[in-house]
């Protein structure tokens, strides 16, 4: 190989270099032209390279922290501010319940930098684990940083089917005094950082709604809303 890189043939032999064997050859032998121009060129490509990695650095950092974004945000706080039970009428001879209700839901999104965008949110009433109303559909909204949002959807059921066993229940809670429903929710929602959104994931709520038996002046048992409550979370 040394023998094929005279004087005449020069400029041949640095191009051999350059395209097989530079690495090995000629970095280290100072002075040569040929040999520096491929030191050169070797310098000016691990530099390239350099800048590649830490930019593939750069972005694997990046979307290391939007992905803990998005997957450890606080989840919305829900509190049932008010309850109404309009109607609460249980058929005896055929175990039908017809409900109407009206519930005001207070969401707190506390996430600084994250929004929330609800694709779906059904509100519904459940007595004793069973649910008593239709779920009432909210529309779909975006919920921006820190933004607090109410709804006050009226639940209704009519002629609902009911387990036997919630005549026993309803006659003992009558008795004591007390009656809890359980306001639920059940959506889709997604989480928004920046201009990038997440897929969606599943929530659910529940909101215990204490209701006390009061007579009215028709003698008739009236339910009044005790006091507003905490709701629980999963996302």
């Amino acid at each position: 190989m040394g023998a094929g890189c005279d004087r005449h043939h020069h400029h041949g032999c640095c191009d051999y270099l350059r395209t097989t064997c530079y690495s090995i050859l000629c970095c280290g032998r100072h002075g040569d032209d040929c040999c520096d121009d491929c030191c050169e060129e070797r310098h000016r490509r691990l530099l390239i390279a350099a800048r590649i990695v830490v930019g593939i650095l750069f972005l694997v950092g990046l979307t290391i922290l939007i992905v803990w974004l998005v997957l450890r945000p606080t989840k919305p706080t829900f509190y049932l501010r008010d309850a109404a039970v309009l109607q609460f009428n249980l058929s005896l001879s055929d175990n039908l319940l017809a409900t109407v209700a009206q519930a005001t839901v207070a969401s707190h999104n506390s996430n600084g930098r994250i929004g929330v965008y609800y694709d779906r949110l059904d509100v519904f009433a459940t007595y004793q684990d069973q649910q008593i109303t239709v779920a009432t559909a909210i529309p779909p909204f975006y919920q921006g940083h820190e933004d607090i949002n109410v709804w006050s959807p009226y639940l209704a059921g009519t002629s609902v089917p009911v387990a036997p066993y919630l005549c026993s229940a309803l006659q003992q809670d009558e008795a004591a005094g007390i009656l809890l429903l359980y306001v639920k929710m059940d959506g889709r929602i997604r989480w928004k950082v920046g201009s990038w959104t997440s897929g969606h994931y599943r929530l659910e709520v529940s909101c215990p709604a204490f209701f006390s038996f009061t007579d009215s002046p028709a003698g008739v048992p009236v339910l009044r809303f005790l006091h507003g409550t905490s709701c629980s979370t999963s996302v």
